[in-house]
């Protein structure tokens, strides 16, 4: 690949790698689960529809890392291992997770109704499972709560939030290719 190309795809990575910063900051607290909604899965799923598999892998393990380090770019600003490898951990693994396989699986041509499957059907189960599973490992409150506040809460907006990423990816795809 010639260098421009290098510059791009690091250009991209850092811009998202930013994006997702930002919109860790954007977020409404729940009384009754741990986790707020916030339009971090939003932009998880744009990062796999715009990137490729490794600017996403690249893309989210930067993010995890800044947070994993200290600096405040998790949900709220929260920061830390602490942060990561506790209860909540779970999602940051699964942003990871999602942001790369649906890199993977989409189409070379954007076409909105398979970016919005893949992100429905695929993105969001993924980012959950992973949320709640380490909720419930770590700690007490059992299968079906860790169930219900860390997967079903969420889950009706979350794909709401992956039809939308779909939605934004094709001008992103558009603008982006006529570049070259």
């Amino acid at each position: 690949m010639e260098h421009g190309g290098d510059i791009k795809g690091m250009t991209k990575v850092a811009l998202m790698v930013a994006v997702n910063c930002v919109a860790a900051y954007i977020f409404v607290p729940l009384p009754f689960t741990l986790s707020p909604i916030s339009i971090l899965p939003l932009t998880v799923n744009l990062t796999g529809f715009i990137l490729t598999v490794r600017q996403a892998f690249f893309t989210l393990t930067a993010y995890i890392l800044l947070g994993l380090a200290g600096l405040p770019v998790l949900s709220a600003g929260a920061a830390g291992p602490g942060y990561i490898f506790g209860p909540l951990g779970g999602y940051y693994f699964g942003f990871l997770l999602t942001a790369v396989t649906m890199a993977y699986l989409k189409k070379k041509t954007y076409d909105f109704r398979q970016y919005a499957l893949i992100g429905v059907c695929v993105g969001v189960p993924l980012t959950l499972l992973c949320g709640a599973g380490q909720l419930m490992l770590l700690t007490d409150i059992g299968r079906v709560k860790a169930f219900l506040i860390g997967m079903v809460t969420f889950l009706p907006l979350d794909a709401v939030k992956a039809v939308a990423a779909a939605y934004l990816a094709g001008p992103i795809l558009r603008y982006t290719q006529s570049e070259r």
